[in-house]
């Protein structure tokens, strides 16, 4: 019943494409694009495209002489997703691991095709990670997958352009305001910030931090869902924005285009509000270090003196329920990135912000210095207190169409300016109450 009314949805694309790399339940290396160190042992198929997560998986392999992980990275991000739906669909074809970003966890789930880690010793390890980020992977009792990264938020900012205009970093709403107006006046060839409207999580972000719960959901009732996305919280944070944008103080660029990613880095945008993985984003970009003055800083507030933090991105490691051998596979997701030596990879090869409570919180994560930002210590100054003091957040079981909608009212708002803030998040309620009973859900 969920499956078939959740796939007839559509909430995550299905292609016709063959899958690629190991079947669920690998038994030969021959199809790895790693080295099994031990071919008596247990084979796990994992897919991820982490950067650098061949030397995870080598590390991994050579220290478990019971479990050899079989990797493939079947894709990207939807790329991925559609060859894991199509084997979801087919009934076979699945690894036995899977990565996937946290915000599509209840998707899956909702379809038979996650295993409730809870049943193979996922509590062993939750007290490992922060509260936020292991609310993030699981509903009501259920564990759909353990951490891996994260994206607690914070602000890049260009210190040299502040410093021309005599604006200090804004701490507040209010300030970044105030700076963002301040530098329109003053002539300045870029703008503080931009908004995009296609920033559908950066946006839901910025709408917690301000109180809001748009989803009530849980697991255990997999087809009752509560929808709360035009409260005031929202509407309040929207209006800011829309006030900015219609001012000409903050642009309305798309974000991750190649326009977006050259603003990025010529100064076309003082400010990038940005998650943990951002440094690292920016860091690949061509020329973002060339004559640029780069420092980090926490995310503004609403109110200084009761600060809220909020996480945009990450990933975990899901069990899927095409797993041959279920508890070999939870040891791997559990395991996989549960050493030191893992974790030295996955941040200085590939710019990972751990979950992982033993690394997150060493001396060494604390006070790496990054020469990108003139030796700052960002971790210590900026990320840290921001994943430690994030609770966590409830996605829907169809995040994706939810976002798609939020997408087309922001598009509405900020760049047709066909509608008022108001209006926009009035009808975002509608159309998510009329998909979900459509699809079978109860409102809540």
């Amino acid at each position: 019943m969920k499956r078939k009314i959740l796939a007839a949805a559509g909430i995550i694309a299905v292609a016709a494409a063959a899958l690629t790399g190991c079947s669920g339940g690998a038994e030969a290396g021959d199809s790895c694009t790693n080295k099994i160190v031990n071919k008596d042992a247990t084979q796990v198929s994992v897919w991820a495209w982490y950067p650098g997560f061949e030397k995870v998986v080598d590390l991994f392999n050579k220290n478990h002489d019971d479990v050899q992980i079989c990797w493939t990275n079947a894709g990207q991000g939807n790329d991925e997703y559609t060859k894991f739906s199509t084997a979801i669909e087919a009934g076979s074809g699945a690894p036995d691991v899977i990565m996937l970003e946290s915000e599509v966890l209840s998707s899956f789930a909702i379809r038979d095709a996650l295993v409730d880690l809870s049943k193979y010793g996922a509590d062993e390890v939750k007290g490992d990670y922060t509260e936020g980020a292991w609310k993030d992977v699981s509903s009501g009792s259920a564990v759909n997958a353990i951490p891996v990264d994260g994206g607690p938020m914070g602000m890049i900012y260009r210190q040299d352009i502040l410093d021309e205009y005599g604006i200090a970093a804004p701490t507040t709403w209010d300030e970044f305001a105030a700076a963002a107006e301040q530098l329109k006046a003053a002539g300045a060839p870029g703008v503080l910030a931009n908004f995009p409207p296609n920033g559908r999580a950066f946006t839901q972000a910025l709408f917690a931090q301000a109180g809001s719960v748009p989803f009530d959901y849980d697991s255990a009732k997999p087809l009752e869902i509560g929808i709360d996305v035009n409260d005031q919280a929202s509407k309040d944070v929207l209006e800011y924005w829309t006030a900015l944008t219609d001012s000409g103080a903050v642009a309305v660029d798309e974000a991750f285009t190649a326009d977006y990613n050259t603003k990025l880095v010529d100064g076309s945008y003082a400010i990038y509000l940005a998650a943990a993985w951002g440094p690292g984003y920016l860091q690949g970009l061509e020329g973002a270090d060339e004559g640029a003055v780069w420092r980090a800083a926490p995310l503004p507030q609403w109110d200084a003196a009761n600060p809220v933090q909020v996480n945009w991105g990450g990933s975990a490691f899901a069990v899927t329920s095409q797993a041959k051998d279920k508890k070999a596979a939870a040891l791997v997701a559990k395991e996989i990135f549960g050493t030191e030596e893992a974790w030295k990879i996955g941040i200085e090869d590939a710019a990972l912000f751990p979950l992982w409570k033993p690394i997150l919180e060493s001396d060494y994560f604390r006070d790496l210095e990054y020469p990108f930002f003139g030796g700052q210590q960002i971790n210590k100054d900026v990320f840290l207190g921001a994943a430690s003091g994030y609770s966590g957040f409830t996605f829907s079981p169809f995040q994706n169409y939810a976002y798609d909608q939020l997408q087309e009212e922001l598009t509405a708002v900020v760049v047709d300016k066909s509608k008022d803030s108001a209006t926009a998040l009035d009808d975002l309620q509608a159309s998510l109450e009329k998909y979900a009973t459509e699809q079978g859900f109860e409102l809540k």
